[in-house]
């Protein structure tokens, strides 16, 4: 049986996850939508929606999913009454009125199996899991001094050098927790200047992770730019051209010296862990050195008390949680598993 566990993109925000999103798009059988912005907002308000087992709290988020302008449903190009329909009429589970919307929009490529992508959801992975239990997670790493250039460049970042390290830093931290703690049929990781070089090696691997053939289309994702990219983004201007390594190594002109050193002392462990040369004695300043610090540490103070407030929150959660959409979420539920009467799901 080929599989259709669910496929999310995880990685510090400008790490290329973009361009990982479109190759992924490319293969035959997966789907990747542009990124939504409803799936960790619904979850987080929950309670808000109610218990859906009841048909009404079903019909009730999916309308809000399908008809809100904060959502971006409107750019993904399925059918919201359509969608409703499914909603209403699926199992009674939050993850499962979610997953109906990525359902249908691998159903209006013909595809079978579906992904998302958003850099952020590497802070979620555990209300991912949570939500659709067999789901799979592939990290895209990228050089942190890169990733801190790009992001001060964004027209969408308001924060400054101090944040965007922290970000980077955060980001690489919790990918050590999640390979310690993931199976490895669960976490893939890679990284961008990798990926870059040599995209049929790494596309290869991502689909021996994922249990799928590789497809050297997969290598050209430009050509499906123009459909999973919004013209609006800006910024994702690259996607439209050739898999190239032109942006590898920029940081160094692109970031001033003191950015520079400072990037090097705060993530030079980090750097060096994930295969990155990283000279020895910086020279960052101790006042940027504390700012730094400051901001690393008034992030992960946030950071923890949203745990904690989502820990308390699941101890009066109104539904079941996880989707019973495919063969694995229905068994770690507690479903037996479907006999395959789809040609899409039978490898003959």
């Amino acid at each position: 049986m080929r599989s259709d566990r669910p496929v999310f993109i995880i990685g510090c925000p400008r790490s290329g996850t973009t361009m990982l999103q479109l190759m992924l798009h490319a293969h035959p059988r997966i789907a990747v939508p542009p990124e939504t912005r409803f799936l960790l907002q619904v979850y987080y308000h929950r309670r808000i929606h109610g218990d859906m087992r009841v048909p009404g709290n079903r019909r009730a988020l999916a309308e809000w999913i399908a008809t809100d302008k904060s959502t971006k449903f409107r750019e993904l190009g399925i059918d919201a009454d359509a969608y409703i329909r499914r909603a209403v009429d699926g199992p009674g589970s939050l993850g499962s009125v979610i997953g109906e919307v990525f359902r249908a929009y691998a159903e209006r490529f013909g595809k079978p199996r579906w992904g998302d992508k958003r850099p952020m959801y590497s802070k979620h992975v555990d209300v991912l899991l949570r939500l659709f239990p067999d789901a799979q997670f592939i990290h895209l790493i990228r050089d942190g001094r890169d990733c801190v250039a790009s992001l001060k460049e964004m027209p969408w970042f308001t924060l400054d050098v101090y944040h965007a390290a922290a970000i980077w830093a955060a980001t690489i931290d919790r990918s050590r927790r999640h390979a310690a703690r993931l199976p490895a049929d669960a976490y893939h990781e890679l990284r961008y200047e990798d990926l870059t070089a040599d995209p049929a090696t790494e596309l290869a691997k991502i689909c021996a992770f994922l249990g799928e053939e590789y497809v050297p289309a997969m290598c050209e994702p430009r050509h499906l730019a123009q459909v999973a990219v919004p013209s609006r983004k800006v910024w994702h201007s690259n996607t439209h051209r050739a898999v190239t390594q032109a942006r590898v190594g920029t940081w160094s002109t692109r970031l001033a010296p003191w950015e520079i050193a400072l990037c090097e002392e705060v993530l030079g462990r980090r750097l060096r862990a994930c295969g990155y040369d990283v000279p020895a004695g910086s020279g960052a300043s101790v006042r940027h050195l504390l700012a730094y610090r400051r901001t690393a540490a008034r992030r992960a103070l946030s950071r923890a008390d949203q745990v904690v407030r989502d820990r308390v929150n699941r101890m009066r959660e109104p539904g079941p949680l996880a989707a019973m959409l495919t063969s694995g979420q229905l068994s770690q539920v507690g479903v037996p598993r479907p006999r395959a009467a789809s040609s899409e799901l039978v490898d003959r």
